[in-house]
């Protein structure tokens, strides 16, 4: 008994250092900041908070109180925040985890470090609920927040990497909820507050965790390359240097590299393998400029000695500091053609210029006396008007509204001119519909088209940086049901709604009446029943739609109907699952097997462990259901959701489906993994692009079918003018079928391009 009683006390005391020690990193970190000093009000938080705390521990087995000291340190050191952001990081967790209340808070600390803590209570255990419902209220809550005081958010993103950088502790369905919200969600977000360099970590630490095998071949890649990058880097910014030292620059000049999600999300969206990036490398010249007001000019000049030196790309000089981001990113962006034969990103800022793009909003701090003064930026108090307009009239659907927010906040912008010069920031890939729904509801809703540049255009036109826009009207325009396919803004989307919803309204109400006299004139008498068999009759899924339906004449009652109501006849039950797809198409016929026998759905009872993984075998994989969404073959990178009627769903983890659920719906994710043992054909389609020849087809057949024995189910080509553009359906065990396919394809001469399409 003693002797436990010894070892506990020893652990206590290393315990008691281990936490002092994080402390007072923190204490010293910020003793190095340029903020007004308020060390007694940061050792009382911290006390506070360790005193709450006491005896709780993470998953990881570590004291509780490591977690909120971690993410004050990432508030302090990583954004610059000071006093009353570190003190309230602190105390992020107190009122949701223990008995103190927000009042005690605000009777201890005062009224300002009291509202941070209690905005991060309110939006806690992440941003969603269970429902759906309550996800779009807790996100309302977080951006509501924001309005009141930045810092928030700010806190609420540390602590949020601080969990992403400790995520090795949970089990693998609770990994991907949380991976995937931060990649829904808080990667975004950090990007849209300029947080830069968080927003990376963000991404590739939620990409390690849902494809670890993917993450660790680039990371392999990354390293194998780094000696030739290195050389790249030393051969093409030798003659820069001269010229910058030779203008007398004060400067550094670093090698900025790709991140491994930005590597893997190009070769995912444009198909093309780690060789074919050629980007991955950029370079970054980041000086002090003489005189403060003179560093826009100073970067041009850096811009002209550069282009004497190496040609420029004529389409890619980006120029953010005449016009900032919104999230006040300022840099001057040129593509050079390195002696190698290669494009160069340049990126040119001042010493300024490199903190607001690492650090976003947190760095204006960094220039205040003291942190008390709220952020008043101009940008961001446009940015929280736009937020404000989207909360006056969200959309009902949860999904839709994270969806229309999410295209809002986190796009690029572009500068549009109205026809008297003024500039307007849009999101990239808005349209002429977006546009004019910006600039007045009225001009939105009458729009027919617009002049580009003085040429006609189309609603439905895409926007570009510099295009001017003169919208065109006509009274007897009016908001078309189509019109939500090419609005791109969440105004222009919640506007063109809420018309629509209106007009809903009116028609379901017209609807109603015209059900009430046929059913009068039938002698029937009106009932929900009635209104079921009308709708399973005229296959409706709810009477809202059966009503709008009567109300424009798309459905027109008649006798058939009345005898479906008296029961004089009957028509055959319809039956549901278009969603679903079998994933296989049966047996290896060589081992002499049968098509898989139809078995009923897995059903998720009580009790069931979610944080066991499910194994997807070769006799069970009838039992999920496999979304036509994302077609997930064995190999791929799986997880499980249980569905509404506790069935489970398998999609890939990079499915875009799945990045909702995972956002959404994370309590009901599981991790799945596959157990198959080559016995099932699983559908597998590739395109092929090349320059034609006489006999490459029977190439491609023959190392196809003979060469690795696989079986092609259909096979498509067109040929134009020497290009030809094939397709091939194939039957493939797993995905290292499809792998080796496509390298032994690589290999025949003539063939340019292999994309996997499923």
């Amino acid at each position: 008994m003693e002797e436990q009683n010894n070892i506990d006390k020893v652990r206590e005391m290393a315990e008691e250092k281990l936490v002092n020690g994080a402390f007072q990193h923190l204490l010293d970190s910020y003793l190095e900041t340029r903020h007004r000093k308020k060390v007694d009000l940061i050792t009382k938080a911290f006390n506070f908070a360790k005193q709450a705390h006491k005896g709780v521990r993470r998953l990881s087995g570590e004291p509780y109180i490591m977690h909120p000291i971690a993410v004050a340190q990432i508030a302090c050191s990583e954004m610059g925040l000071g006093s009353t952001s570190i003190s309230a990081a602190l105390l992020h967790d107190v009122v949701e985890d223990t008995d103190y209340t927000v009042e005690d808070i605000e009777n201890i600390f005062g009224h300002k470090i009291a509202q941070i803590v209690d905005g991060l209570t309110k939006i806690s255990g992440g941003i969603f609920g269970e429902q759906a419902s309550a996800q779009a209220e807790n996100f309302k809550k977080l951006l509501l927040t924001m309005s009141d005081d930045i810092r928030v958010i700010l806190i609420k993103i540390c602590d949020r990497l601080h969990n992403m950088r400790t995520l090795e502790s949970q089990p693998a369905n609770k990994q991907y909820k949380i991976a995937g919200e931060t990649l829904y969600i808080y990667a975004p977000l950090a990007n849209r507050l300029g947080l830069n360099k968080i927003k990376t970590e963000l991404e590739n630490l939620s990409f390690k965790f849902e494809h670890p095998e993917a993450y660790k071949a680039i990371e392999d890649q990354l390293a194998d390359t780094q000696a030739s990058r290195d050389t790249l880097f030393a051969d093409f910014t030798a003659p820069i240097r001269e010229a910058l030292d030779k203008m007398g620059l004060e400067y550094e000049i670093k090698a900025r590299v790709k991140s491994p999600y930005s590597i893997w999300n190009k070769m995912q969206n444009k198909h093309v393998t780690f060789e074919q990036i050629y980007d991955i490398l950029a370079v970054r010249i980041i000086f002090k400029p003489k005189k403060r007001e003179e560093e826009v000019n100073e970067c041009f000049n850096i811009y002209v000695a550069i282009s004497q030196i190496y040609k420029s790309h004529p389409d890619r000089l980006r120029d953010w500091v005449n016009h900032p981001k919104a999230n006040g990113y300022q840099a001057l962006h040129v593509t050079l053609m390195s002696r190698q034969g290669r494009w160069i990103e340049v990126q040119i800022r001042s010493d300024r210029m490199d903190e607001i793009a690492e650090q976003g909003f947190a760095a204006h701090w960094k220039y205040k006396e003291g942190e008390e003064i709220t952020e008043d930026d101009g940008e961001l108090n446009n940015w929280l008007r736009t937020i404000k307009e989207i909360l006056d009239d969200p959309q009902p659907d949860a999904m839709d509204f994270l969806d229309a927010i999410k295209l809002n906040l986190f796009a690029s912008e572009i500068f549009v001119f109205t026809p008297k010069g003024e500039i307007k920031t849009m999101p990239a890939g808005c349209t002429v519909l977006d546009f004019a729904f910006q600039i007045h509801t009225f001009l939105g809703s009458h729009c027919i088209g617009a002049k580009v540049n003085h040429k006609l255009v189309p609603l439905s036109h895409k926007l570009q940086s510099g295009d001017q826009v003169e919208v065109l009207t006509s009274n007897s325009q009016h908001v078309q049901p189509a019109w939500i396919n090419f609005a791109f803004t969440a105004k222009a989307k919640g506007k063109i709604q809420a018309i629509l919803r209106r007009e809903a309204k009116e028609l379901q109400k017209k609807g109603e009446e015209v059900l009430n006299e046929f059913l009068t004139k039938n002698s029937l008498e009106f009932s929900s029943s009635v209104v079921d068999k009308l709708c399973a009759f005229h296959e409706v899924q709810k009477p809202e739609t059966l009503f709008r339906a009567l109300g424009d004449k798309t459905i027109i009652l008649g006798d058939k109907d009345v005898d479906e109501l008296t029961g004089k006849k009957k028509k055959p039950a319809i039956t549901g699952g278009w969603r679903k797809f079998v994933p296989f198409v049966g047996k290896d016929k060589k081992k002499g097997g049968d098509n898989a026998k139809k078995q009923s759905y897995f059903t998720v009872k009580e009790g069931f462990n979610r944080k066991k993984p499910i194994f997807i075998t070769d006799e069970n994989i009838g039992q999920f259901i496999f979304p036509t969404c994302c077609h997930p073959i064995p190999g791929d990178d799986a997880l499980g959701f249980i569905d509404g009627m506790n069935h489970i769903e398998i999609h890939k983890r990079s499915c875009p489906v799945a990045a909702k659920l995972k956002a959404g719906f994370g309590n009901r994710i599981l991790d799945a993994k596959w157990d198959m043992h080559r016995q099932l054909f699983f559908d597998a389609t590739i395109e092929i692009k090349g320059t034609d020849r006489i006999g490459i087809l029977n190439e491609v057949t023959q190392v196809i079918s003979e060469e690795l024995n696989v079986n092609i189910h259909k096979i498509t080509v067109s040929c134009e003018e020497g290009i030809f553009d094939g397709t091939i359906e194939l039957r493939i065990h797993d995905r290292d079928d499809v792998k080796n396919i496509i390298g032994k394809l690589k290999e025949i001469n003539g063939i340019q391009e292999i994309i996997q399409v499923v």
